[in-house]
């Protein structure tokens, strides 16, 4: 979710960019690597919180193509392509899985177009996901998302760059009350550590972009009101429904996550 408009600009660093290069991603730029040189070199360990966060995705996309009947995907502020998006993993379970990805940034618009050219069950649309309405009229949604059939709406990485007064429970309660009982939410948030870690991130982020903020986890599961927060709850995106044997457990004892680890979490929920 950037303001850049509907060209790239390589001269002002962009969120998804960012995220791109702590990845190990290669669309990126000097001025986006720049700022995420900043949190590995003067936040070491900070690389961690995306690769939970991407991890957790994977997870519950997975979850929802193998445990529910639910086939329709809207990812929100999804960013730049990588390993594992999410109409990979729904049609890896569930071939005819439907997939629509919003984003703002022009260089996720050409990338992810480019990438699902050949997917017929996958589109791109350019939206602000602060203008939920905008998303849920484009005709590339409704030609995709059957809203009369219970739909996955995945906030992954994406409220916490809605600020407070950008009303972000307002953007879930949209989606809340234009889906039918039975669809789910995804969300993955900042977790606020209330330590010097937390200030620091947060303080980059601001400085940079305007935006990023870290919330506790009572304020993370109050942007699912009115939905049912599904076990184990709002958690560190690491402890969310770890499925790897190794991933969280060595010799049979569960490992300690790192203090970066702890500072995103993970939740999924569903309409009753």
């Amino acid at each position: 979710m950037t303001s850049e408009g509907t060209s790239i600009d390589s001269t002002r660093p962009s969120i998804a960019r960012v995220y791109d290069y702590l990845l190990g991603g290669k669309d990126n730029y000097a001025v986006d690597r720049e700022i995420g040189d900043v949190f590995k070199r003067d936040l070491p360990g900070s690389v961690a919180i995306a690769f939970a966060n991407r991890s957790a995705l994977t997870r519950a996309v997975a979850e929802i193509a193998t445990t529910t009947d639910v086939s329709q995907f809207i990812d929100l502020g999804s960013g730049l392509p990588t390993a594992d998006n999410v109409h990979q993993v729904a049609q890896r379970h569930v071939p005819e899985s439907r997939v629509v990805y919003v984003d703002i940034d022009p260089q996720v618009l050409v990338h992810g177009r480019a990438l699902l050219e050949e997917n017929d069950r996958t589109r791109v649309v350019e939206a602000d996901v602060r203008d939920p309405e905008a998303v849920y009229r484009h005709p590339e949604t409704r030609e995709m998302i059957d809203f009369e059939r219970p739909v996955a709406v995945m906030f992954s990485a994406i409220l916490h760059h809605v600020n407070d007064e950008e009303d972000p429970a307002g953007i879930v309660r949209y989606w809340r009350d234009r889906v039918p009982s039975g669809s789910y939410f995804f969300v993955s948030h900042f977790r606020s550590g209330n330590n010097p870690e937390t200030v620091e991130a947060e303080r980059v982020l601001q400085q940079t972009f305007g935006r990023g903020r870290w919330r506790t986890d009572e304020q993370i599961a109050s942007l699912l009101d009115g939905l049912e927060i599904l076990d184990p709850g709002v958690v560190p995106a690491s402890l969310w429904r770890p499925r790897a044997v190794g991933e969280l457990w060595n010799g049979g004892g569960e490992r300690e996550l790192t203090v970066w680890e702890h500072l995103i979490a993970a939740g999924l929920a569903r309409k009753a």
